[in-house]
């Protein structure tokens, strides 16, 4: 039991799986134990629903664990590899925080319905004492087979944890960290003054609402009950919230970094949108959420919005700027899988592969050469010469195609690919039309009967764009009269919120169409390719205040800084900001070490870094200047 402390002290409890690691120790030894068996798959999958079953208290403890010894036939010798495995999977909010342990060891506890085995190797590398960790023990036979579970260890029942904590006796404050039931089940018995449900490895709904205070990591805790913690800067307090299936890659990056994390699979309306965004400070969307300025009035702590796609037509860029809200895109992440897809749906259709296709499904055998064509010799008009139309024009002109493009920016012409000064010059010669234009405004309704009129008879029509830049009926009347030879869609002017809403269009049924959800960047290597960028650039942001490859802010790529304080001030673009500022540190001695300007049309963009000794009330007064959009502080 810990040294005898005085009434007045605070006991802190933690739990061990998925709070101390980012697993259940249960889970990684079957995935250790079951390798190369036949069944290993169900059974690993067996053992962590059980694990789950017996952590948001659907089955009892004592239930759960039998069941999970029983699926295991684990040995000793997996144990090593086990405790290997889990050094590595220690919660990063532990891992930043060791001082904690080594500062107030006498006073924390480990208490596990794991096993001691692989829970004190991992405890006690965090400065755990060995004398504080309770856990389970393994029973083994004559060949080192675990076959149980010590019996007489309080642990291995059901509310072990409270009748453990009620022979303790720990004489003051109670405070117990951990994801299940069973940790709650302290609190429920009186046993603990307060129960956190550490949420940074797995959430369970029913330990939530449990909880007198929930803590996405372990700086939440440290910082509420005003513990030291690692980090000057309340990262932890950064709320950040995800909509409409980002990869799963970018969670893993803001949860690394010790931000809060919301997820949406879905997008959210207008409406939803405006409730959900107040307290959040990073916003991450692809393409269906529409950021209007309705949404950024309630946006009363939003710092920066990541736009995990290419496009940023759907957020409101002119508000933004003048709330002081930095968008960040990706403007080059997704464009080879969009151009593949291109590519694939005009030699589709050029063949007539999909129509061929149904009629097999269908039991009919057509095996003709009519309307089937290559693709080499064609000639392919690209309308938007950007990151994607230049590079499909490499690649289809690499597979033999004549290439075309127009665009109202001055672009610079690879390889052979030939200039055209109007859109009705490409239109009448191209043998395939592709749209690669961004969805502003000015290019609602874009391509319609007319632009249709101008194509050749026979012509191949391509949107893997915007959905609101083409004429639906007009395409729809081109393809049913024959005046196109077939088109493929991807984008739709009104697109289904999520999965389970269904989709309606006017072009549903038409046998020379290919019809695609919005997947155009939607391969796994395009989303990990984004869900890797717009987090850096974000974090980026947030850490050092570079604005680097922002669409909205003034660019200003600075590196990291050390020994001073970096002062960030975003204000109206107006003349005397920049004195003013200077004014001020200088009417409060404060001393410049470095100092940046950068400004757009709209706003302007200073970081001044400056010593660490600073009269506190300079930062007051920054923050009054005359136009002054947002400041903030970086230690």
């Amino acid at each position: 039991m810990p040294d005898t402390q005085t009434a007045s002290d605070v006991f802190y409890v933690i739990d061990f799986d998925s709070t101390v690691t980012r697993v259940e120790g249960l889970d990684e030894l079957a995935a250790i134990a079951l390798e190369g068996q036949p069944d290993a798959a169900e059974k690993v999958a067996a053992v962590r629903r059980i694990t789950d079953q017996g952590m948001d208290g659907s089955m009892t403890f004592s239930e759960s664990l039998q069941q999970r010894l029983a699926l295991l036939s684990a040995h000793r010798d997996h144990l090593t590899p086990l405790v290997a495995s889990l050094h590595g999977k220690i919660s990063e909010s532990f891992l930043r925080n060791k001082a904690f342990f080594a500062q107030h060891a006498e006073h924390i506890i480990v208490i596990s319905s794991g096993f001691r085995e692989f829970v004190a190797p991992i405890a006690t590398s965090l400065g755990v004492r060995p004398e504080n960790i309770y856990a389970n023990e393994f029973t083994y036979d004559a060949e080192g087979n675990i076959v149980g579970v010590d019996q007489s260890n309080v642990l291995s029942e059901n509310n072990g944890k409270v009748k453990l904590l009620n022979r303790l006796q720990l004489p003051g404050k109670v405070y117990v960290i951990g994801d299940g039931y069973t940790d709650y089940e302290i609190r429920a018995a009186g046993l603990a003054d307060k129960f956190y449900a550490f949420t940074e490895n797995v959430q369970r709904a029913n330990v939530l609402e449990k909880a007198d205070h929930i803590a996405p990591n372990l700086e939440e805790f440290l910082f509420v009950n005003k513990l030291p913690m690692s980090v000057s800067y309340p990262k932890h307090r950064i709320k950040v919230l995800l909509l409409e299936n980002i990869h799963k890659k970018a969670n893993e990056i803001f949860q690394t970094e010790g931000y809060q994390l919301e997820v949406v699979n879905g997008g959210l309306d207008e409406d939803e949108l405006c409730e959900r965004i107040r307290d959040v400070q990073i916003l991450g969307i692809r393409s269906k959420t529409q950021v209007t300025a309705r949404v950024l009035e309630h946006a009363n702590r939003l710092m920066t919005i990541g736009a995990f796609c290419i496009g940023t037509n759907q957020i409101d860029l002119e508000t933004c700027k003048e709330k002081g809200v930095a968008v960040f895109n990706a403007p080059y992440s997704n464009t080879r899988s969009v151009v593949e897809l291109a590519i694939s749906e005009m030699i589709a259709l050029i063949r007539g592969v999909f129509p061929k296709s149904m009629a097999m499904h269908q039991g009919q055998w057509d095996k003709s050469a009519k309307n089937s064509n290559e693709i080499r010799g064609k000639k392919l008009g690209i309308i938007g010469y950007g990151n994607i139309g230049a590079q499909l024009s490499v690649l289809a002109e690499a597979m033999g195609m004549k290439v075309y493009f127009y665009d109202i920016v001055d672009r610079l012409a690879l390889g052979n690919v030939q200039k055209c000064d109007t859109l009705e010059e490409l239109l009448r010669q191209a043998d395939v039309v592709t749209l690669h234009i961004d969805g502003r405004p000015e290019n609602k309704n874009f391509f319609g009967a007319h632009e249709f009129g101008q194509m050749k008879d026979g012509a191949v029509f391509l949107n893997l764009a915007r959905g609101p830049v083409v004429q639906i009926p007009a395409l729809v009347e081109a393809l049913k009269s024959g005046k196109l030879r077939g088109a493929g869609v991807d984008v739709f002017p009104e697109e289904p919120k999520n999965n389970d809403e269904p989709f309606v269009s006017e072009l549903i049924g038409l046998h020379n169409v290919i019809l695609t959800p919005h997947v155009g960047g939607s391969t796994e290597e395009a989303q990990f390719n984004i869900a890797e960028f717009v987090p850096g650039k974000i974090i980026d942001y947030i850490n050092s205040g570079s604005t680097f490859m922002s669409v909205n802010f003034p660019n200003l790529q600075l590196p990291a800084f050390g020994g001073a304080h970096r002062l960030l001030h975003i204000h109206r673009n107006t003349p005397g900001v920049i004195a003013n500022i200077n004014r001020v540190l200088s009417e409060h001695g404060t001393n410049i070490v470095g100092q940046h300007l950068k400004t757009n049309e709209t706003i302007g963009y200073v970081i001044t870094d400056v010593d660490k000794a600073y009269d506190k009330d300079v930062i007051k007064a920054l923050k009054e200047i005359p136009n002054t959009i947002k400041f903030r502080v970086l230690y």
